[in-house]
């Protein structure tokens, strides 16, 4: 699963390398959508070339003069000259480039640029919905991220695979509604706010239904995942209260030995017998939670 409440949806179907670089480049995503194109085609600064062509030359020729030297036999000039001949050429090799930091960016640029263009429509950016759409999207995001942050999904109470199948789905699926409706409502709203002839008034109002309609569906969808979620958060409480429970139950020996070695009175510490019948209790709602979570699942899905 994605960073919670990302700003940047994608398709499941697009390739995770690809769609976690649309969501890395939300901002680069916007400018491209605003009309910005990268420049395709980047000179090297020709001052840069220079120097390394000029530094790779003399530490070539001072290569050529110190094998001239080993050949006349005068070693220590030749140790020298080679020494300084080796360094010239690893400074060279490690020197950073001034321009690598651009050429890197403008890389990113080009691979963000083709992605977004082969991907178009697989990807809704959050900025791109309305403020109504938007508050939907966080609603449904905030009941995914309760399902896929829980311990029973985690521990494998809830059918996890299929959670991690079904939930990015239903993500997508609301963020692309949610995209189309948003954009089919500014135009409606850009139209009618120039005012309407009464002829043209009787086209625009069945319009304006479907678009409520539209938005009262994409709302079930909504509510259904908050219902899944709830289901799931009731089976998360007896879960943890279960869990604590076993953990109080294995230290009741020791209660019972320091009643015992202090001479109190068992009845001061009711609750201790309690704790038996309590997980009992607590198994059979972690049960009944898990099984209604089931079942709002297979609601979901339909």
């Amino acid at each position: 699963m994605p960073g919670r409440h990302a700003k940047v949806i994608v398709d499941p179907a697009v390739a995770d390398d690809v769609a976690a670089l649309l969501r890395d480049n939300r901002k680069l995503l916007l400018r491209i959508h605003s009309g910005w194109v990268p420049a395709h085609k980047r000179h090297r600064p020709l001052v840069g070339v220079v120097t390394r062509l000029a530094a790779t030359g003399t530490a070539a020729v001072a290569a050529v003069y110190g094998l001239a030297l080993f050949v006349a036999g005068r070693y220590t000039p030749f140790a020298v000259i080679m020494t300084g001949a080796a360094l010239l050429v690893v400074s060279v090799l490690l020197r950073p480039r001034p321009d690598a930091e651009v050429e890197r960016a403008h890389a990113l640029e080009l691979a963000v640029y083709d992605s977004a263009r082969r991907h178009e429509g697989r990807y809704v950016v959050r900025e791109h919905l309305d403020e109504p759409a938007k508050a939907l999207m966080i609603r449904a995001q905030t009941a995914i991220d309760q399902v896929m942050g829980s311990s029973v999904n985690a521990e494998g109470l809830l059918d996890d695979v299929r959670n991690a199948v079904m939930l990015p789905a239903q993500e997508w699926e609301i963020a692309r509604l949610l995209a189309k409706l948003s954009e089919l409502r500014a135009e409606h709203e850009d139209v009618v706010s120039e005012g309407l002839t009464p002829e043209v008034a009787a086209v625009a109002e069945p319009l304006a239904q479907a678009l409520d309609s539209s938005q009262q569906a994409v709302i079930a969808r909504v509510e259904a995942l908050e219902r899944y979620a709830g289901h799931v958060a009731d089976a998360e409480r007896a879960y943890r209260a279960r869990h604590q429970i076993e953990r109080l139950s294995a230290k009741l020996p020791r209660y019972e030995e320091l009643l015992a070695e202090s001479g109190a009175d068992g009845s001061s510490v009711p609750e201790l017998s309690r704790l038996s019948d309590d997980a009992d209790r607590l198994e059979q709602a972690l049960r009944d939670s898990v099984s209604s979570a089931h079942e709002a699942f297979r609601h979901l899905r339909g």
